[in-house]
């Protein structure tokens, strides 16, 4: 098939913003690529997948993925179907937390290439951003403190409410993500990036304590 060109591809974002704009289409295609070459993966099927990964945003987070790989589907309609079945399973499955799971060594590419996006300096601008969009406050207590009450959940309680801290992102969710990647080259990536996080919270924590 023909490449899709990023200059239509941005076109169909018009309406995204914030950690799910257009940058973060083109860090995760680039990630995608990274680590498609590194495993052998099909580069044709992961460049088109990761540039269409977030096209179903227009219509809300909840089921974008499901929405952007029909979207996918009729923007490749005259593609061979086996090409066309690899891309929109890839979208389909690339959501954290959120069923099919990804069973194609390229939808488990997209799937870890969007994660490492939500990890490292990268994955914290974008929480304290969110964090600052929407009024909360940047800390309330340590992170191995809140680490330490949260066990195995694999949500905050909804009873913080107000508490709920990019601190709790941290431990809830980013801190996690590099135990549910599927690549031996997206963990190497991860476990650097873990590394930095860690190292980040340990400071702030460090500097809201200070007397």
């Amino acid at each position: 098939m023909k490449p899709l060109e990023v200059s239509f591809v941005r076109g169909l974002y018009e309406k995204s913003g914030g950690g799910h704009d257009f940058d973060h289409v083109l860090r995760v295609t680039a990630l995608a690529e990274r680590i498609g070459r590194a495993e052998g993966a099909d580069l044709a099927v992961i460049r088109t997948a990761a540039l269409l990964h977030d096209v179903g945003e227009n219509g809300g987070r909840e089921h974008h993925h499901l929405a952007g790989a029909a979207m996918a589907r009729e923007l490749l309609r005259d593609e061979p179907p086996a090409f066309v079945a690899a891309v929109t399973h890839a979208i389909e499955a690339h959501r954290f937390r959120a069923d099919p799971a990804p069973h194609t060594l390229e939808a488990q590419v997209l799937s870890d290439a969007d994660k490492l996006d939500a990890i490292g300096a990268i994955g914290i601008a974008r929480v304290f951003a969110y964090a600052g969009a929407r009024g909360t406050a940047l800390w309330r207590r340590p992170w191995r403190e809140i680490a330490a009450e949260a066990g195995d959940a694999v949500a905050a309680p909804k009873t913080l409410g107000g508490d709920y801290t990019p601190v709790h992102e941290f431990v809830y969710k980013l801190d996690r993500i590099p135990d549910r990647l599927y690549t031996a080259t997206a963990r190497a990536i991860a476990a650097e990036r873990q590394a930095f996080m860690r190292a980040f919270f340990e400071r702030l924590d460090a500097e809201m304590l200070e007397k």
